[in-house]
């Protein structure tokens, strides 16, 4: 955020944030809303973020009409619809008919079907028929997120047409660098970059400069196609039916919106979170959307205590392995959270495949060895000051080895596993991981304390 109606100290994000919740504090609505009439769309939709419900209900009255609709399109789904409840539908219509059919298409996604159909219902033809085409998508497919608004020319031309062309309908924008070239079926049959269409000879044909086209398929996951782009050195990638026919683009800002949409969503889904899940959202909806995790976990929390429960004979003999229990637990819970977290990016950069996966889990088995064998020998020596046993430090030792080493082989397979089944890793890894980390740990620590202590 950055304006000249802040004070001149008040300089960082966090600072704007403050200083706008003081002026809420003191009622001062219309200095608040002159402050949001120099804000971008982006730092409106963050700084309405950065409040609860009812604050926002205020703040959303200062955003500036004719930004409101980009403003929602910004914002999280959960913060969108929040704002949107109890909003007359001819006012949601009003609000989004200048956006793109995308935009428009993610907003009444996430309203309820009745009110979005009823939105549609007061579009014109053309309009309607655009944010339908776009609803018709799978909601992570490449056609969620590509723009239509491309620019289509024909390989039999000369380029001093294509310019005269482009001036005189004024149709290429100032981001299009590449245009479209097409047959008369629509279907692609290559690209002409702005900057050759300039510096070579005007009477060139443009099947004699276009590059051959590398696209992408608009019903392919969005995530992998920002993958294939980022991996292209690519800026742009036109988007296609499975039948060549060109329906659109993806833009440099697609594939930057996507990466910062995968991140984020791999950060929270390891939290066992909603990636749209608001801040500030009511206490209600919030304990909601976390209670099935914490069940999950409940479950596998038993299965550890059903573990230690059949080693009932030993605990209550040697009193020190109740003591020394969670040092076994923790110290996989965390050699194997490295290893997953570093294989669920692999994943997610689409670095992780084929014969590398062998390797990946060769290196991984080694370093979880290895570390086994070095925190297995410290463990071992503080437990022998601490109880003057032998027994008792080798028994730890041995299951520090065997439960890091478990966790390495986890912290690749479990992840590797998901992913095969079409599930997310980032979403349920964690807790299987912790579920073997756990149930290894106990089992051959009290196991190994049976044989080797009781017996």
């Amino acid at each position: 955020m950055s304006n000249d109606l802040f004070p001149e100290n008040v300089v960082t994000t966090e600072e704007k944030l403050l200083y706008i919740q003081e002026l809420l504090g003191e009622q001062q609505e219309n200095q608040v809303c002159e402050l949001f009439s120099t804000l971008t769309q982006h730092e409106l939709s963050h700084t309405l973020e950065s409040f609860p419900y009812e604050q926002r209900k205020k703040l959303w009255e200062c955003v500036p009409n004719e930004i409101r609709g980009a403003v929602l399109a910004d914002l999280y789904e959960e913060v969108r619809n929040s704002l949107l409840t109890g909003v007359e539908v001819a006012e949601i219509a009003e609000i989004t008919k200048d956006l793109d059919a995308q935009d428009a298409a993610e907003i009444l996604d996430g309203l309820a079907e009745e009110i979005g159909a009823d939105v549609i219902e007061q579009m014109d033809e053309e309009r309607r028929e655009e944010v339908q085409g776009v609803l018709a998508y799978e909601e992570d497919a490449v056609g969620r997120y590509m723009h239509t608004d491309t620019v289509s020319i024909r390989e039999n031309v000369k380029l001093e047409v294509v310019q005269r062309f482009l001036r005189m309908k004024d149709e290429i924008q100032k981001n299009t660098l590449e245009l479209m070239v097409v047959d008369a079926d629509n279907r692609l049959v290559g690209t002409l970059h702005v900057i050759d269409l300039l510096k070579n000879d005007p009477d060139a044909l443009v099947v004699e400069i276009m590059e051959p086209p590398e696209s992408v398929l608009d019903t392919m996951c969005a995530m992998d196609a920002a993958k294939y782009i980022r991996s292209k050195n690519h800026h742009f990638a036109p988007v296609v039916t499975d039948c060549g026919v060109l329906v659109g683009q993806l833009t440099a800002d697609d594939v930057f919106e996507l990466t910062l949409e995968e991140s984020e969503q791999t950060v929270m889904n390891m939290a066992g979170l909603d990636e749209d899940e608001d801040l500030f959202a009511p206490v209600k909806s919030s304990v909601r959307g976390r209670t099935v995790w914490l069940g999950i976990n409940l479950v596998t929390a038993f299965l550890a205590a059903w573990v230690i429960g059949n080693f009932e004979a030993v605990l209550s003999q040697v009193v020190a392995l109740a003591v020394l229990m969670p040092v076994v637990a923790s110290m996989g819970g965390i050699a194997g959270s490295q290893t997953l977290t570093l294989t669920i990016r692999g994943l997610a950069m689409g670095k992780i495949g084929g014969s590398n996966r062998k390797w990946l889990f060769n290196k991984e088995l080694w370093i979880g060895v290895i570390n086994g064998v070095v925190w297995a020998l410290v463990v071992a020596v503080i437990a022998h000051l601490w109880f003057d046993d032998v027994m008792i430090s080798t028994v730890i030792g041995l299951a520090i080895l065997i439960n890091m080493v478990a966790a390495a082989v986890s912290g690749v397979v479990v992840p590797l596993v998901l992913k095969k089944l079409g599930q997310d890793p980032a979403l349920s890894g964690a807790v299987i991981l912790t579920t073997v980390t756990d149930v290894v740990g106990f089992l051959s620590f009290l196991g190994l304390a049976t044989i080797l202590i009781l017996n």
